[in-house]
Order: structure tokens, then C-alpha cells, then sequence
């Protein structure tokens, strides 16, 4: 009867269980009226019924496999006209809501997401599932399939929360998608099976993402994006939010790009760096990215200047290299020597020159 995330509900109901809240709403009583229009069509037992034939089940805060993070949205406040805790979840497929998502990540963006984005999606998808943690996303076209298709070809758990029933597949093309999912993951939805989706419920699914994992990572997502709309509710809730850099020139990097820019939004690159966002202070931490160390990175000041002295390929004495380097003769021939013994030039009866491994 009432859609999730209602703002007129949190008012009327605030303080009341669910039980009394269906008696007064089967009483009508005053203030109730903006629902009575749905009470003839609401038959629990049919909604019931309906998810158990497709292997669904409802599960409410108090079970076992209720999982307790999303219960922050009490405290998160509002966003798009949508804002409070579910009433409870109906859940399809194997594995237990509160354990998958204890180590969880959401992964959203764009649905008309460009071909770097959906294979950064699937990549850095696959990285945390082989790692351990679920991913999470919306099922939608673009980034969010991506995400969960890289899950599935780690061989690890995904979870899609849907804006209309577990019984639905929507978009209809994904179908198989979604039965892949429910094979090895979870499909999940605050919504009663048979119901379909609308604007509103993708906002107010956008809630529940992002209070269910432990951080929200934009791929791609233009300025306008309902990706963003998650982001703000990992915003709201506490949670990290980070974004993957991409093109300047492309408008599905422009939302990505404003999160970091000024929402203080985490650049990340690779799954490590993901990790560390989502870890607690002080853990998960990945270091700084250096590039290779090579024999002369060691090599001491007079020994640098020399072996840049020394030709490539034409051999030079010893006293042109030492006027090229700037150094006496008895440093230079010095130098020489040690960078003979460590492969790094060699010497000629007309001279000295580099190796062939040190002119690429």
C-alpha cells in the first residue's frame, strides 16, 4: 500500500509498528485516506504466494538475514522526496542477505555507459569478487550490468536491487542476466512481486544500494545521472563514495569528475585502492604506485654524469667522456670501471659505449 520511502507515511506512522500501522490502515482511519484508494487491491497472502513460486521470500527487520546496516536510513535523512528504513525486503535466490552484504561494494553508473566504462566496471567487479566482497548494483543497463556480469565471471556473489518485483525482469533484456544472478547471487526489492518500476521507485531503490554496502563507487555517470542520486545517499548515510576517472572529453565522465571535484568524492583506479576506502581507518591500506627500479636508480652522482657522458654506439676515450661529463680523468676512468662491472657500458680499443641493454 505504501510506496518506499514515503514521506507521508514516515509522518503519520512515526513511532508505530507495522501491525498497527495495516489496522488503521484497514480501519481508515483520518489521515490514512491518501492510501485508501490501494486497500481493495492488496492481498498479502497472493504477494506471498507469488514470491514463494519463483523461490522468493520476505524478509523484515528482526530475522536473522536482515541486514542490520540498511537500518541507518532512520538517521539519514531525506533526499529526492524519498527517505526511511524498509518495511522489509523481498529477497530471491541463494545466498543470505546479511552475510553477502556484511562485505559489500555498490558499483553504479551511466546505462548509456561508453565502452571504457563498462569494461572498468567489470574489471574492478571481478577484482573485488576474487577478493571477497559482494557487488552490489541496480540491474540496469550500462555500468550496473557490467558490474554484476563481472562478478558473475569471478565466480562471486552479486546482489541486484530492483525498483519493481523480484518477480519481474526489468529491463526485460536482462532476463538472463537475472537468472544468472539468482543462481549465484541475490535479487532483492522492497516492492511486493508484480509490482512495476516508475521514477520514484528508482530513486527510492538508490536508498537502499547505498545503505547496504559499505561504500558506492561511480564509474561513469553524466551530470545529470541517477547515479549521482546514489552517491548522495552514500553521502547521507555515511558511507564512502568514490569515482573512477575518465576522459575530460566525454560527458559520461562529467558527473565522476564533479563528485571528486567538489564533493570530495575518493579517485580510485584499481581494486586495492577501493578496499582501502571501504576499510576501517587505518586498515585495508594500499601504497603509493612506483614504477620499476632499474640498475641505475642506485648509481651515485659522479657515476650518473658519466654514464650519460658515454655514446650510445660509437666508442669515445676516456678523456672526451670525462670533458662531456664535466669530470677529471681519474674520476672519470673511475667511473668507467665500476660501470663496466655492472654491465652498464663496456670498452672497446677505440673507446667506451653504452651496452645494448641500457640504450632502449
Amino acid at each position: 500500500m505504501i510506496e518506499p520511502g514515503d514521506l507521508a507515511a514516515l509522518r503519520v506512522f512515526e513511532g508505530v509498528g507495522v501491525v498497527e500501522m495495516w489496522e488503521r490502515l484497514r480501519r481508515g482511519e483520518v489521515g490514512t485516506e491518501r492510501w485508501a484508494t490501494r486497500m481493495a487491491a492488496v492481498e498479502p497472502e497472493r504477494d506471498l504466494e507469488r514470491a514463494a513460486a519463483v523461490g522468493g521470500r520476505f524478509v523484515i527487520p528482526g530475522d536473522a538475514e536482515w541486514p542490520e546496516q540498511v537500518d541507518v536510513l532512520a538517521e539519514a535523512g531525506q533526499l529526492t522526496r524519498r527517505a526511511g528504513v524498509p518495511f522489509g525486503l523481498w529477497v530471491r535466490g541463494p545466498a543470505n542477505l546479511r552475510k553477502v552484504l556484511e562485505q559489500s561494494v555498490a558499483i553504479v553508473g551511466a546505462r548509456a555507459c561508453s565502452s571504457y566504462g563498462s569494461h572498468v566496471a567489470g574489471e574492478l567487479a571481478a577484482g573485488l569478487s576474487a577478493k571477497g566482497f559482494a557487488v552490489v548494483s541496480g540491474g540496469a543497463y550500462g555500468i550496473d550490468a557490467a558490474a554484476h556480469r563481472g562478478a558473475l565471471a569471478a565466480a562471486g556473489v552479486t546482489v541486484a536491487v530492483l525498483a519493481c518485483g523480484v518477480d519481474k525482469s526489468y529491463p526485460q533484456s536482462n532476463a538472463a542476466l537475472f537468472s544468472r544472478i539468482v543462481e549465484q547471487g541475490l535479487v532483492v526489492s522492497e516492492l511486493s512481486p508484480g509490482c512495476s518500476p516508475s521514477k520514484l521507485r528508482f530513486l527510492a531503490r538508490n536508498r537502499l544500494i547505498a545503505a547496504a554496502s559499505q561504500g558506492t563507487l561511480i564509474v561513469e555517470a553524466a551530470v545529470r545521472s541517477g547515479a549521482l542520486n546514489s552517491a548522495g545517499w552514500a553521502e547521507q548515510c555515511g558511507r564512502p563514495v568514490m569515482a573512477v576517472p575518465g576522459p575530460i572529453t566525454s560527458q559520461m565522465s562529467e558527473g565522476s569528475h564533479l563528485l571528486i571535484r567538489e564533493r570530495d568524492a575518493v579517485l580510485v583506479t584499481d581494486v586495492p585502492e577501493i578496499i582501502e576506502a571501504v576499510s576501517p581507518l587505518g586498515s585495508g591500506l594500499t601504497s603509493y604506485r612506483h614504477s620499476t627500479k632499474t640498475p641505475i636508480d642506485d648509481l651515485s652522482h659522479d657515476l650518473r654524469r658519466t654514464l650519460d657522458a658515454v655514446p650510445v654506439r660509437t666508442p669515445a676515450p676516456t678523456h672526451r667522456i670525462a670533458t662531456t661529463a664535466g669530470l677529471d680523468i681519474p674520476t672519470t676512468h673511475g667511473a668507467l670501471e665500476a660501470l663496466t662491472a655492472l654491465d652498464l657500458v663496456h670498452q672497446s680499443p677505440t673507446g667506451w659505449c653504452l651496452t645494448p641493454q641500457t640504450t632502449d
